[in-house]
């Protein structure tokens, strides 16, 4: 039922909607974006819209397909490839996942996707990257790489591994924006351009607070005016601290820790790390307490 399904029907075709209206936006700057994507974008509709507006992207695969340069599938003849080097990579923790490195090898080359059996149109020249953990372990780290960037060198396939590497930052960016922090999802408007000023907003205001939430790994003479004006981070030391104001701005540890305090983390695991809902209580409080500060001195000048 699913293959007899319209492609602009399906779920998957978000991927390609959302790149139609980026490249509208983006117009001629189109052309310095990578989009890196996760498994759920391996689908050949969308490998080809993105090579026939010339779109760079990343995507992780998600199946072995069948490829031009061997009768064997991708993964099969990406196993026979010569070893380029080794990685270590480092795997977050997640879930009841423990942190760790992991040591991959590194594989690379050009291929020619061929044209899936249900479907019509063109191969598809890509290059691959491949990156394997040689162990038993189930969980071991596996990642099949397709790319429209020439990878001709250990150094292109590192950049390649580096680009996706990265992509779990827009993981964390939808957590603030969408869920745990601003919350936007349940936001519940009814005119269209307001539900565009609220989405346009909140995005950078998540922004500031995926940057807090590793602003405990910055050095300490990193300031905390990167994410908090003047004003807010005085208004914050004397709400925190004392209404002794400190002769050098604090630093963005600091401004973690005290927005963190300010959103209710009391820190009772002993982690060190707040989570992405109270430091975003906290930036909410903080802007009362601006808001009520610019109040303040508003009815004093009127007065």
């Amino acid at each position: 039922m699913r293959a007899q399904t319209p492609y602009e029907e399906k779920e998957s075709f978000k991927w390609q909607s959302a790149s139609v209206n980026l490249s509208a936006r983006l117009v001629a700057k189109m052309a310095d974006v990578i989009s890196v994507c996760d498994r759920e974008a391996d689908i050949y509709e969308y490998l080809q819209y993105k090579l026939s507006k010339q779109h760079r992207f990343v995507v992780r695969s998600m199946q072995s397909r069948h490829i031009e340069q061997s009768e064997d599938k991708l993964y099969h003849y990406a196993a026979g490839l010569e070893n380029a080097g080794q990685k270590q990579i480092h795997i977050a923790q997640k879930g009841g996942r423990k942190a760790r490195t992991a040591t991959v090898n590194i594989v690379f080359a050009p291929f020619t996707l061929q044209v899936p059996a249900n479907q019509r149109g063109e191969s598809l020249a890509l290059y691959y990257v491949g990156c394997e953990e040689r162990t038993d372990d189930k969980d071991a780290l596996n990642w099949h790489l397709l790319t429209t960037e020439p990878v001709q060198s250990k150094a292109d396939a590192l950049n390649i591994i580096r680009y996706y590497e990265h992509r779990w930052l827009v993981e964390e960016y939808h957590k603030a924006w969408k869920t745990d922090g601003t919350d936007i999802e349940n936001a519940r408007l009814q005119s269209k351009d307001n539900i565009e000023r609220l989405v346009t907003i909140s995005a950078f205001i998540a922004a500031r607070i995926v940057q807090l939430k590793f602003a405990r790994e910055q050095p300490d003479d990193v300031s905390c005016e990167q994410v908090l004006s003047p004003k807010a981070w005085k208004l914050l030391w004397i709400k925190r601290v004392s209404r002794t104001l400190p002769d050098t701005v604090p630093s963005m540890k600091w401004a973690y820790t005290e927005l963190a305090r300010l959103g209710g983390w009391k820190d009772t695991k002993q982690t060190g790390k707040a989570s992405v809902k109270v430091l975003w209580q906290g930036w909410f409080k903080l802007q009362t307490i601006l808001e009520g500060y610019d109040l303040a001195k508003s009815l004093e000048a009127d007065l």
